[in-house]
């Protein structure tokens, strides 16, 4: 009867369950009873009383890790009936090592409290840096946080939270645009594509996992598409009517914006939609190479026309410097021959 007692204490069937501090329960009957130690009593009354158990020579019954991380054939009944005091020594051993795998389980909760908030801070703080400014985070932590969120199952809902995440950034800078004076607009369109492109050097790398084993392999798409998508959709097709008049109003007055922001903004504009060239030919042809068709030798006059309208307008805007410069460049030339026409007379 005290035997029986015992057994029903700390060696019962499977029923007890046990909770871990991510909350899976696992039973009592299983690995944990070993980390715990209840079973122990239990097992060494066994084996104190099946003496010729304990030294069988049957082999030992293996134990195989379900797919799930519970073990098969670690009752406490089998290992003491087969392996004796070596196969329960073995048992614990593999139960501890399953145990702290469970552990580290990444549970939903755990996602949503610890992992994403992490990635939260820093996506904004890449999505809002200037050109040269220092970013405090550890870009090693956060491709840790990345992977152990794509091993524990969490990619899907980490993509819908990075995509959420920077929609809602696009949708403010789409809005600060819209209250951006005319004298303003271009400057400040170009900043926010700059900066949105800058970040997306780091972001894109930091989330390499999830492009490689969610994006690419389940939806058949690349992660640095899909944000260069969503600045299209929320900020570039938003004010694109009213950005190209004012780049081609700016293209016809000389250095009203600098050479260099034109040209970011064009070429911007090019990757980030291709069909935006025959809004403006003329406009990206300057500065994205074949957009024109190529020239035919019937047309040389009319390109012969342009090019003197172009130095007209120079001309009238103060460009002469090049022509004052070619003509001391003759008149030294001229004088230089001269000298050595003399020389080579024999005058001095």
């Amino acid at each position: 009867m005290e035997e029986e007692s015992m057994e029903e204490e700390g060696g019962g069937g499977c029923e007890a369950m046990m909770d871990d501090q991510n909350h899976n329960n696992w039973g009592a009957g299983g690995y944990g009873r070993h980390l715990l130690g209840p079973v122990a009593a239990p097992l060494g009354d066994r084996l104190l009383r099946s003496p010729a158990a304990a030294s069988s020579s049957e082999p030992e019954l293996p134990v195989v890790p379900e797919a799930n991380g519970v073990l098969r054939g670690c009752e406490p009944a089998s290992v003491a009936g087969k392996g004796g005091a070596g196969a329960i020594a073995a048992a614990i051993n593999i139960n501890a090592s399953t145990s702290k795998f469970l552990m580290n389980v990444i549970t939903i909760e755990d996602y949503k409290s610890t992992y994403w908030p992490k990635l939260d801070s820093a996506i904004d703080q890449l999505l809002t840096q200037s050109p040269g400014d220092y970013i405090p985070i550890s870009y090693e932590q956060i491709y840790s946080c990345v992977y152990k969120c794509v091993c524990q199952q969490h990619s899907e809902q980490m993509y819908s939270d990075l995509i959420k995440k920077i929609t809602n950034h696009l949708e403010r800078v789409s809005k600060e645009l819209q209250a951006s004076p005319p004298d303003l607009y271009i400057e400040r369109f170009n900043v926010a594509l700059g900066q949105y492109m800058g970040a997306l050097q780091s972001i894109v790398p930091l989330f390499i996992y999830m492009n490689k084993f969610y994006i690419e392999t389940k939806l058949n798409r690349d992660l640095k598409d899909d944000l260069i998508k969503l600045f299209t959709e929320h900020v570039a097709e938003k004010h694109i009517y009213n950005l190209m008049p004012l780049l081609l109003e700016a293209q016809s007055t000389p250095f009203q914006i600098t050479p260099s922001t034109m040209a970011n903004i064009v070429k911007g504009l090019y990757t980030l939609r291709p069909e935006w060239v025959q809004m403006a030919p003329a406009l990206f042809s300057k500065f994205i190479p074949n957009i024109l068709p190529p020239a035919v030798e019937s047309e040389l006059q009319e390109y012969a026309a342009q090019d003197q309208k172009l130095q007209r307008e120079l001309m009238q805007n103060g460009f002469t410097r090049g022509d004052q410069s070619r003509k001391r460049a003759g008149e030294e030339l001229t004088y230089n021959g001269s000298s050595a026409c003399a020389s080579s007379r024999g005058y001095r």
